[in-house]
Order: C-alpha cells, then sequence, then structure tokens
C-alpha cells in the first residue's frame, strides 16, 4: 500500500510541474525576472510579432516595478513607446514620457539620458504635427537634449549632438521655419559621424530644397551615397525628379523619376520577397508550436489519467482494506450472538422475504390484468366508432380513386375523433386559432392512419406534394424543426401533453 502511495505521488508531482508533460524528471522553473521577460520581447520583436512583444514588454514593466529594477523598467517603457509610435503617437508619447521620469528618478548613464530626451521630444513633435498643434513642447524637449549633448561631447562625441540638431532642424522644418532649420541641418551635417551622415544630408537637402537653394540641394543630394538602402536611394532620385521639374528641365526629370521608378520596382520586389520569407518562417514556427502544444497537452492529460485511475484504485483498495478490518472487529465481537440467533433469523428473514414477494406478484399481476382488459376494451371502443362511421370507411375504401368530401362529412369525422381522442381536434382549434380548415382537415386524415397515397387522392395531389405540405404544417404552426419528428408524433404529443395537464388540475382540485 505504501509503495503504491508513493507511486501516485510521484506520478502527480510529474503531472504538475511545468516539464511533467516531456516525462523526465525537470526542476520547477522560477518565475521570469524583468530581464528575462524584455529578452522574449526582443526576440518576438525581432521576428516581427508585435502584439507579442509588447504583451512580454508589459509584463516586463509589471515586474520591474515589484522588484524596482530602474534600469530594465525603463528600457522596457522605451522599447514599447516605439513600438506603439506607428499605430498610437500619443500613447507612445506618454509611455516615453514614464520612461523618462523613471531614468530621472536614478540615472545611470548621461548618453541615456540624452536619447530619452530625444525621443520624447520626437514623439511630441510627430503629435503635434497630426493634430495640427503647438510645437512647444516638442522643442522643450529637442533643445535639452541638445544642450546636454553638447555639455557631454568631450565624453560621448558627435554623434549625439548631430542626432540632437537632426531632430530640432526637423521640428523646425515642420514649423514652416524653414531658415532656423536650415541652420540646424547644417550644423548636424558638419559634425555628423559616417554612420548618421546619409540621413543628416538628407534633412540638409529637404531644408535647401524648401529654402529654395535648389543647386545646393541638388548638390547635396548628388553627393549622398545610399550605397544598397534602396528605400534612400527612391528617396534621392524622386526629389532630383522634383529639382528637375522645378527647374523645368524636362529630360533631367524624365530620366530621374525613371531612376526613381526603377529603385522603388527594387524596393518593392525586395519587401515582397522579405515578406513571404517572412510568413513561410512564421507558418513553420506556428506549426512546429501547435504540434509542440498539442504534444504537451496530451502527455498531460495521459498523465491526469493515469493519476486519476491510480487514485480511484487507491481509494478502492483503501476502502476495501478498511471494511474488511471492520467486518473482522464485529465478528469477534458478536460471534456469540450470531451462533445463537443464526437459524431463527434465517427462517423469519426467508419468511418475510416469501410473504412480501407473494403480496407483490398478486398486485403486478392484478394490475397487469386491469390495463390488459381497459386497453381492449378502449381499442375495440375505438375500432367500433371508426367502423360505424361511413365517411370514415368511405376515405379508408380505395386508394386509387379521387375522393371528395362535403364540409358535413369533415365535421362528422371530427366529431367522432374528438369522442375517440378526447377533444384532440378541438384542443387543437383552441390553442391554434389562426390554423387553417384545410390544415386542420390534414391532421385529421394524418390521425386516422391514411397514407400518403391516400391523402394524396383526396386532395388530387402527388405523394411529394402531401409529404411537403406535412413538413411545412409541422414547421409553420407547430415550430417543430427536427426532421426525425412526424407529423403524427407532434399530434399525439400534443394530445399527451393535454391528458397531463388536465389529470394535474383534478389533482389539484
Amino acid at each position: 500500500m505504501r509503495i503504491l502511495k508513493n507511486l501516485f505521488l510521484a506520478l502527480f508531482v510529474t503531472a504538475c510541474s511545468p516539464g511533467g508533460s516531456h516525462g523526465g524528471p525537470q526542476t520547477q522553473q522560477a518565475p521570469p525576472t524583468a530581464q528575462g521577460y524584455y529578452q522574449q520581447a526582443l526576440q518576438e520583436l525581432s521576428r516581427d510579432s508585435v502584439r507579442q512583444s509588447q504583451h512580454l514588454l508589459r509584463e516586463a514593466i509589471r515586474v520591474a516595478e515589484r522588484e524596482q529594477d530602474s534600469h530594465t523598467l525603463y528600457l522596457a517603457q522605451l522599447q514599447l513607446a516605439q513600438s506603439m509610435a506607428w499605430s498610437n503617437t500619443a500613447s507612445a508619447l506618454r509611455m516615453a514620457k514614464k520612461a523618462l521620469a523613471t531614468y530621472e528618478r536614478m540615472p545611470d548613464s548621461e548618453r541615456n539620458h540624452i536619447i530619452l530626451l530625444d525621443y520624447v521630444g520626437t514623439y511630441a513633435s510627430q503629435l503635434a504635427f497630426n493634430d495640427d498643434a503647438p510645437f512647444d513642447e516638442a522643442l522643450s524637449y529637442a533643445r535639452r537634449a541638445y544642450e546636454l549633448a553638447v555639455a557631454s561631447r568631450d565624453t560621448l562625441g558627435n554623434e549625439l549632438v548631430s542626432q540632437t540638431l537632426t531632430s530640432l532642424a526637423n521640428i523646425c522644418w515642420a514649423m514652416d521655419e524653414h531658415a532656423e532649420a536650415l541652420r540646424y541641418a547644417r550644423e548636424a551635417a558638419e559634425c555628423a559621424p559616417p554612420s548618421l551622415q546619409l540621413g543628416a544630408q538628407q534633412v540638409l537637402a529637404r531644408c535647401l530644397f524648401s529654402c529654395d537653394s535648389l543647386a545646393q540641394a541638388e548638390q547635396v543630394y548628388r553627393a549622398m551615397k545610399p550605397g544598397e538602402d534602396l528605400q534612400a536611394a527612391y528617396i534621392v532620385q524622386s526629389n532630383l525628379a522634383k529639382l528637375a521639374l522645378r527647374r523645368h528641365d524636362t529630360e533631367e526629370a524624365e530620366a530621374a523619376i525613371d531612376e526613381a521608378f526603377v529603385q522603388a520596382e527594387e524596393l518593392y520586389f525586395d519587401a515582397l520577397q522579405q515578406k513571404d520569407e517572412y510568413y513561410q518562417a512564421s507558418l513553420a514556427e506556428e506549426r512546429a508550436n501547435e504540434r509542440l502544444r498539442y504534444e504537451v497537452i496530451l502527455h498531460r492529460r495521459t498523465l491526469w489519467g493515469v493519476l486519476v485511475l491510480g487514485l480511484v484504485l487507491l481509494a478502492t483498495f483503501g476502502f476495501a482494506a478498511r471494511a474488511q478490518l471492520r467486518v473482522a472487529a464485529s465478528r469477534r465481537i458478536a460471534e456469540a450472538w450470531r451462533r445463537k440467533h443464526e437459524v431463527d433469523e434465517r427462517i423469519h428473514d426467508t419468511r418475510l422475504l416469501r410473504q412480501t414477494q407473494h403480496h407483490q406478484q398478486q398486485q403486478l399481476s392484478a394490475q397487469q390484468e386491469m390495463l390488459q382488459q381497459r386497453d381492449a376494451a378502449i381499442s375495440f371502443l375505438q375500432d367500433f366508432i371508426l367502423q360505424r362511421s361511413e365517411v370514415i370507411r368511405k376515405l379508408g375504401a380505395s386508394v386509387d380513386r379521387h375522393i371528395v368530401l362535403s364540409p358535413h362529412e369533415w365535421q362528422e369525422v371530427e366529431r367522432t375523433l374528438n369522442t375517440i381522442d378526447g377533444n384532440r381536434f378541438a384542443l387543437l382549434r383552441a390553442l391554434y386559432p389562426g390554423m387553417r380548415e384545410e390544415d386542420v382537415q390534414l391532421c385529421i386524415l394524418t390521425r386516422l392512419r391514411l397514407t400518403n397515397r391516400a391523402i394524396g387522392n383526396i386532395y388530387a395531389v402527388s405523394i411529394s406534394a402531401v409529404q411537403h405540405r406535412k413538413l411545412r404544417l409541422k414547421k409553420d404552426v407547430f415550430g417543430e424543426d427536427d426532421p426525425n419528428t412526424t407529423l403524427e408524433e407532434v399530434l399525439d404529443a400534443l394530445t399527451m401533453n393535454s391528458k397531463e395537464q388536465r389529470i394535474k388540475e383534478e389533482l389539484t382540485h
């Protein structure tokens, strides 16, 4: 017994453990930390799983707040803001402000401070541009980021200075302050490292174009080296086409437009190829995950089934052993008394049993005889009444000729059936006052157990038409949609319910 208990306890622990479905002994894993959730979210982002990554980032924020992990907290908040930027700029701005507030409570790097301020300023400018609102808040954050970048230039270099100047240029350009935007863009291009040179040149060329410095803008665009960046190449060629159109140079504009279309086609087909590869990889991964989940569920259910079966067997063995102990104890205590009275009790019990069985058999036989006599009498009376009715004999006389009944004959048949069936059709007319007379007649013919062929002769229609009328009557009038239930069963159930209700009322009174 102890061995069985230990075995089922081991099965229970295995089934409840996270790795129990794989069949091997594994230790229970600790709940993920905030850093663990954050790393999982980055992996989902690398696979373009935006919804799952946002869920993991929110979990990372929740756990980081509980663990008081400020570093992971503001990183997760900033990453969530970036994820929401394209769909909901207002939510992205609020989340970026929370990240900035989290960092400023426990700062760890001046570089991160500048990046956070720049992100907040960028989201604020996007929201102001979309809502046609003032850019004061965006300028405030961007200038703070620029001032910190200039103050930290000796330690951090010119990268953050160029980045913040580019943000200021974009904000001023959105405010239609093109001269101020051009000044910031020139400074950003002068101090931009090679990694940021392409973006700084793009902003500078756009500002020159807005200030009508077309020659300088063209010079900057032609100096740009997009390399394998198809989107940047398309931007360069499309803007060169705009410049040519501005100068009314048709041939140059046509060549630039052709080149821009080539770049756009390459960009489009490259995006299509990447999209197809991504969907194929996602589909394969989803299938693998689905198969793994199915196996986990199957193994877990198997283990639970074995566990439940074992517990049932264990309980059965326990109850059996306990019952045996109780019986043994009772036998030892009452052994002498049972030996003395055993014969008398058996004789007495046998007599009582025989008397009870004999009495029950007599009652059962009497009831069966009464029911048989009553059923025979009822059947005899019903058949007798039906045989006496001339109209009913007329209906059942032949199924190969057209039969016509007068209204008086229909009334006679209905009265006869009401007498036999306890006013079945009077009840039917009371419950369904809107029934047509031809529907009542169809119910009468159905009660007489006439075949569909005989009913078709009465109405001069085909057998399929009779079946269709029965189905329509059953569905439209009685509300019965079950194709397996016949019209005869519906009428019998109606009569039975009426009888039961009448018996209940009589018993109540």
